[in-house]
C-alpha cells in the first residue's frame, strides 16, 4: 500500500516516530503541504493521511487508486464527505484523544483571566514589586470562582471534563446542547437564553456548523451578564469576532480566552491586542500525551482497515 502523510509535523513535531506506520506499506512523509503541492504529492496514494490539508472533490477525483482517508484530527470538515461516500472511501478520524488536555487549557484560560498570573509575573520581572511601597499589589482585580456560575454550550466529553474541574473549584455548572438532557449530577440542563442570563463564565464546546456559525454575536452578548468571561476552545467561527471586540472594548465582556480564531494563523484579526483577551495558538490538543494517543489511534485505524475491520469511520460505510 502506498501511504502518504501530507502534513505530519504538528502531530509529531520531530519527536514522535511514524515507524510503525511505515511497516504497513510504502510511506511517504511530508511535514507540510501547500495547496499547490497537494496533487503532485497525493496522486499515487492508496492511503492518504491529512490533518489540515484540504481534501476536496477537485483533488480526490484525481487520485485514482485512493482507498482510504485517515485524519490526524477529530474534525473532518477538510474532506469532501459526499465524494468519499459516493466512492465508498472510508474517512477515519481520531476521537476523544485530547479531552483532558483541552479541558485543562480551558480551565487555564479561565484562571488566567481571573487571577492574571502572567500579568503579575511580567510586572514582577519588570521591577514593579521592587518599587512598590507595600508588601503586595495587584495589576487587576482578582476574582474568586467559588460560587460563580459557568455555562457550557455543548456538553460532550470535553465539556463534561470542564464541568468536573469547575465543580471542584466550587462553581455552579449549567449546560445546554442541541439534544436536551436531564442533568447528570454535575451540570444542570438549561436553555441557551437561560445560560446567557445566568452565567458568570461561558465556555464554548460545540461543533462548527451552520447552526453554530457566529452564534455568539451582538444579540447574544446583549443577553449576558455585565463583565461575563467567555472561553473558546471549540472553533473560532462560533463567535462573531467583531462583536466580541466591541464587547471587550466597552467592558460588557470582562474577558475572552481562546485557543482558536476564525482564520489560523491570524491576519488582521480584530481580537489581536484587544483588552482582557488571551489567545493561544491552537495548542489545547497538543500535549505530548495527547499527540502520542493521536498517533496510536491513527496507526491503529490504518491497521484495522488493512485487516478489513474499519474503525472510527465518520460515516456509515457500506460493508
Amino acid at each position: 500500500m502506498r501511504i502518504v502523510i501530507l502534513d505530519g509535523y504538528t502531530t509529531d513535531e520531530g519527536t514522535l516516530s511514524w515507524g510503525e506506520l511505515a511497516e504497513l506499506g510504502e510511506l511517504t512523509y511530508y511535514e507540510r503541504t501547500l495547496p499547490e503541492q497537494r496533487l503532485e504529492r497525493a496522486k499515487d496514494a492508496e492511503i492518504l493521511i491529512s490533518n489540515k490539508v484540504v481534501l476536496d472533490k477537485e483533488l480526490l477525483e484525481k487520485i485514482p487508486n485512493l482507498k482510504y482517508i485517515g485524519l490526524l484530527s477529530t474534525g473532518y470538515n477538510i474532506v469532501d464527505l459526499d465524494y468519499a461516500k459516493s466512492k465508498n472511501i472510508p474517512v477515519c478520524n481520531i476521537p476523544d484523544y485530547s479531552t483532558k488536555s483541552v479541558a485543562q487549557l480551558t480551565i487555564a484560560l479561565m484562571l488566567e483571566l481571573t487571577m492574571a498570573v502572567g500579568k503579575h509575573n511580567a510586572s514582577v520581572v519588570n521591577g514593579d514589586w521592587e518599587k512598590c511601597k507595600d508588601f503586595c499589589y495587584r495589576v487587576q482585580d482578582i476574582i474568586e470562582l467559588d460560587g460563580k456560575t459557568i455555562g457550557l454550550i455543548g456538553y460532550g466529553s470535553i465539556a463534561k471534563e470542564v464541568a468536573k474541574i469547575a465543580s471542584a473549584l466550587g462553581m455552579k455548572v449549567i449546560a445546554t446542547r442541541r439534544t436536551p438532557f436531564t442533568g447528570d449530577g454535575v451540570a444542570q440542563s438549561v436553555s441557551l437564553d437561560t445560560l446567557f442570563a445566568q452565567s458568570d463564565v461561558i465556555s464554548l464546546h460545540c461543533p462548527m456548523n451552520k447552526d453554530s456559525d457566529k452564534m455568539i454575536d451582538g444579540r447574544a452578548i446583549a443577553k449576558m451578564k455585565e463583565g461575563v468571561i467567555i472561553l473558546n476552545t471549540a472553533r473560532g467561527g462560533v463567535v462573531d469576532e467583531v462583536a466580541l471586540r466591541q464587547g471587550l472594548d466597552s467592558g460588557k465582556i470582562g474577558g475572552y480566552g481562546a485557543d482558536v480564531l476564525s482564520n489560523e494563523p491570524p491576519k488582521d484579526n480584530p481580537l489581536i491586542g484587544a483588552p482582557r483577551c488571551y489567545i493561544t495558538p491552537h495548542i489545547a490538543w497538543a500535549s505530548i500525551q495527547a499527540r502520542t494517543r493521536l498517533m496510536r489511534i491513527a496507526i491503529d485505524n490504518v491497521k484495522s482497515y488493512l485487516e478489513g475491520k474499519i474503525q472510527n469511520c465518520v460515516y456509515d460505510i457500506k460493508r
